[in-house]
């Protein structure tokens, strides 16, 4: 009987890009996002191209009852989820007493609730049946001090000290939990954010999509507690390890700034 992993956000990005690996090797899915259209489209593509059943569930997971109804909807079906992948998440650009609150509110609502609520649910389901895999996208702004983008960062934070602490707590069953951390990728995600114009979108777009996903995999069915994505990344991180926070917080807000030769319109 081949297993079953649901993945969030799987429509796009990091997270279509592990539905295809997923499906390439064997597991049917569950995937989660907001459009029930385009997550038709994308079920019947994968069912095409791999076989294997995908069921598309419609869920915006900013919204704080979502996670329960999307539970409760596996559950009606009889679904078993074998591996369990929050891919799910979304940023907002800009100076912090600029930006919009209720947005950020629901990317904290999005990036942690919703996140911590589904592992809660699911993991519980795991160590009952002492099986088990989850992966957490969380990201190497999560490891420094991240402006201009401040609440993403701070939520990124979070995902990795929250992976990092239930993998210690899970290393007597054989459940295990990995935190992928990509850096700028390929994705819609600066687009959304508002920051399409930032030299971080700039250098995103040589950092492909399906080969963090390809990492965070083969990191998963090792049982790895965390994966940095990418050469650079790791770089970078180390470097964040070892110099003030002060230096990595002005390093990412040059990151994070918009291009010389960004358009007028688009400068804030």
């Amino acid at each position: 009987m081949n297993q079953t992993a649901l993945i969030t956000g799987a429509s796009s990005g990091i997270g279509y890009e592990l539905a295809r690996i997923f499906a390439r090797e064997g597991y049917n899915l569950i995937i989660v996002g907001r459009h029930q259209g385009t997550l038709q489209t994308v079920a019947e593509n994968l069912e095409r191209e791999f076989g294997g059943r995908v069921i598309p569930i419609a869920s915006d997971l900013s919204k704080p009852e979502s996670p329960d109804q999307l539970y409760r909807e596996v559950q009606s079906r009889n679904l078993r989820v074998d591996v369990l992948v929050n891919d799910a998440g979304m940023g907002e650009h800009g100076f912090f007493t600029e930006t919009d609150l209720r947005k950020e509110l629901e990317i904290i609502q999005l990036n942690i609730a919703s996140l911590v609520h589904l592992t809660k649910l699911f993991l519980k389901e795991m160590v009952a049946r002492n099986n088990g895999k989850v992966l957490q996208l969380a990201s190497i702004a999560g490891t420094m001090p991240n402006p201009l983008m401040a609440v993403y960062g701070a939520t990124k934070a979070f995902v990795l000290s929250f992976s990092e602490a239930l993998s210690e707590e899970l290393k007597d069953t054989n459940v295990t939990m990995t935190a992928l951390l990509p850096g700028a990728t390929d994705t819609d995600f600066f687009n959304k954010a508002g920051a399409e114009e930032t030299n971080a979108a700039e250098m995103a777009k040589s950092n492909d999509a399906a080969k963090v996903a390809q990492d965070g995999f083969d990191a998963l069915m090792k049982g790895d507690r965390k994966v940095v994505s990418g050469f650079m990344n790791k770089v970078q991180v180390a470097m964040a390890n070892v110099l003030p926070d002060s230096v990595s917080a002005k390093n990412m807000s040059k990151l994070m700034e918009e291009k010389e030769n960004a358009p007028q319109q688009a400068k804030r």
